[in-house]
């Protein structure tokens, strides 16, 4: 399969992927080291609500729920992380 980066609130539910990159200050960045979202780490989006919901995320054995805009900043890439455990 051909990798493709989105952002994260673009992630369809139910796939993995892999953390390429966040486009945020420190602020973002800062907090999402902290939730264990850093580049290089594989994670599953487990749910998005539409519109700008929340989006709920599996990283190792902890879920997480982001804001959206939040959740839009990280950039993942898919294919990479599919067949990670």
């Amino acid at each position: 399969m051909r990798d493709l980066a989105v952002d994260l609130g673009s992630l369809e539910s139910g796939k993995k992927a892999v953390v390429i990159a966040i486009h945020g200050g420190i602020g973002v960045t800062g907090r999402l080291d902290a939730m264990g979202i850093r580049p290089g780490i594989v994670l599953e989006k487990i749910s998005g609500q539409p519109f700008g919901g929340p989006v709920v995320v599996q990283v190792g054995r902890n879920r997480i729920a982001l804001g959206f805009g939040m959740a839009c900043k990280v950039q993942v890439e898919t294919g990479r992380g599919e067949n990670a455990t």
